[in-house]
C-alpha cells in the first residue's frame, strides 16, 4: 500500500509532467501566432489570457552558452525550470570591455561568439516555453556597466569625472542607444528572427539596479525618458522595465531602507509612458543589516504592501519582484528558512493574483545548474541538489497555473 505522503509526491510528479506539456504547447500555439505579452490595466496578457509568472534569474546564460565546452550548463538550467513550471528567466544581454567573454569588446565592436551566445539562449528558452527579460546595462562595474562607458568615454578625450556621467554624457549616451539598437536588430543565428521580432523575449530591462549621488532623482529620470523612447522607436512589439529595485525619492524617502535615497524614483520612473511595468527587488538582510528577523519580516511585508497600493492606484501597470532570496553567507542560514522565505513571498504573489491586484510575478535570485560551484554568491538555488526548494517553487508555478 502507498502511504499518503508517496502518493501525494507521485501526483504531484504526474501534475508536473502534464503541466510541463500543456506549458509547452501553450507557449507554441503563442509563439507562432501574435504572441507577445502585452499589459491589460495592472496585468500581463498573452492572446488577450492573463499571464501570471514565476521564474529565476540567471545573468550567467549568454556567458555560458558562448563557449562550447561550457554551454551544457544552459540546458540543464532550462530543463530543470521547465520541469518545475518555471516560465520566466532574467539574464544579461550585456558584458563590455576587457572581461572574460565580452559582448562589446570596445563601443560598437561586438564579440560574434558571445553574440551567437544570446542567440543560443533566446531559442533554448523558447524550447521549453519560458520567456526571458534581457537587461542592457549594469549599474555595477560587474560585467563593466556605467563604469566601462564612462571609460570609453575618457578615452575619447571626454571631460567625465564619475559613473554618473553615464546618465548625462551626450556621447556616453549615444553608446548606449548604439547597443540599445544592435542587440534590438539582431538576426538570431539559430531563428533567423530579430529580436526586436522575437515574442520568446518577455522584456527589455534598460539598466540593472540604476543608482546615482544625485538626490533630486532628475539625472536618473531624464535619462530614462530619452532612452525608453529610443528603445521604444526600435522596437513596439515588446514590454519595457527599467530595473528598479523600488526605491522612493525623497517624497516617499520614509519607506526605504534606513531612509536614504538612491537617485531613483518608483512612482516617477515608472509613470514614464514607455515604462510599461514596474519592478522591485527585495534583500531585508543586507539592506536592514542591524534589524532583527521580525524586523526585517516586517519590512518584506510592508515593501511588497506599499508598492503594490502604488502599482494599483497611481502607477496603474503590474508590478514585479525582479530579485528576492535567502544567502546561505548570512547568519541563521538554513534551507528550511529560505523555503520559508520563498514560500512567505509566493503567498504574496498569490493572494495578489487571487484579488486581482497588481503583484503577479516573481523572480528568485539566483539559479545554477550543477557543477557551477563558483558563480556561487549565497543566494543560488540548484534544483537537483534542493529537492524541498524545488517543491515549494513547483507548487507556486502550479498555483498560478490553476487559479
Amino acid at each position: 500500500m502507498v502511504g499518503s505522503r508517496s502518493l501525494n509526491t507521485c501526483l504531484f510528479l504526474i501534475f508536473l509532467v502534464v503541466f510541463r506539456h500543456r506549458n509547452s504547447q501553450a507557449y507554441e500555439s503563442q509563439a507562432s501566432g501574435p504572441g507577445f505579452v502585452r499589459t491589460k490595466g495592472n496585468n500581463f496578457v498573452v492572446n488577450d489570457k492573463p499571464l501570471y509568472l514565476n521564474g529565476f534569474n540567471a545573468y550567467w546564460l549568454m556567458y555560458m552558452a558562448s563557449d562550447q565546452s561550457t554551454r551544457d550548463k544552459v540546458w540543464s538550467a532550462f530543463q530543470q525550470a521547465s520541469k518545475y513550471g518555471m516560465n520566466i528567466a532574467r539574464t544579461w544581454a550585456y558584458n563590455d570591455g576587457g572581461n572574460s567573454r565580452p559582448l562589446q569588446i570596445s563601443p560598437g565592436h561586438y564579440d560574434e561568439e558571445t553574440f551567437k551566445g544570446l542567440d543560443m539562449v533566446i531559442s533554448e528558452a523558447r524550447k521549453y516555453g519560458i520567456y526571458v527579460i534581457l537587461g542592457l546595462i549594469n549599474n555595477y562595474e560587474d560585467f563593466g556597466g556605467r563604469h566601462q562607458y564612462v571609460q570609453w568615454a575618457r578615452e575619447r578625450g571626454e571631460q567625465v569625472s564619475s559613473d554618473d556621467d553615464f546618465y548625462s554624457n551626450p556621447l556616453i549616451r549615444q553608446y548606449y542607444k548604439n547597443h540599445v539598437k544592435t542587440v534590438l536588430t539582431r538576426i538570431n543565428t539559430i531563428t533567423g528572427m530579430a529580436y526586436k521580432d522575437d515574442p520568446t523575449i518577455f522584456a527589455w530591462e534598460l539598466i540593472n539596479e540604476p543608482r546615482s549621488d544625485d538626490p533630486s532623482g532628475v539625472l536618473i529620470q531624464d535619462w530614462i525618458k530619452e532612452v525608453a523612447a529610443y528603445l521604444k522607436s526600435i522596437d513596439s512589439n515588446h514590454l519595457l522595465e527599467i530595473g528598479l529595485e523600488g526605491f522612493y525619492g525623497d517624497s516617499g524617502k520614509q519607506n526605504n531602507p534606513g531612509n536614504i535615497t538612491y537617485g531613483s524614483d518608483f512612482i516617477l520612473n515608472n509613470q514614464i509612458p514607455e515604462i510599461d511595468y514596474a519592478t522591485i527587488h527585495l534583500y531585508p538582510e543586507t539592506w536592514l543589516p542591524n534589524a532583527n528577523e521580525k524586523e526585517q519580516d516586517a519590512f518584506v511585508d510592508r515593501w511588497i504592501q506599499v508598492h503594490t497600493l502604488e502599482a494599483d492606484s497611481v502607477l496603474r501597470k503590474p508590478l514585479m519582484i525582479g530579485e528576492f532570496g535567502k544567502s546561505s553567507k548570512l547568519p541563521g542560514f538554513t534551507v528550511q528558512t529560505r523555503d520559508g522565505y520563498f514560500q512567505k513571498i509566493y503567498d504574496i504573489i498569490h493572494n495578489s493574483v487571487k484579488g486581482g491586484r497588481a503583484f503577479t510575478g516573481g523572480i528568485f535570485w539566483q539559479l545554477l545548474a550543477q557543477g557551477m560551484d563558483s558563480f556561487g554568491d549565497g543566494y543560488q538555488v540548484v534544483l537537483e541538489e534542493s529537492p524541498s526548494t524545488a517543491y515549494v517553487i513547483a507548487q507556486q508555478s502550479r498555483r498560478l497555473h490553476i487559479r
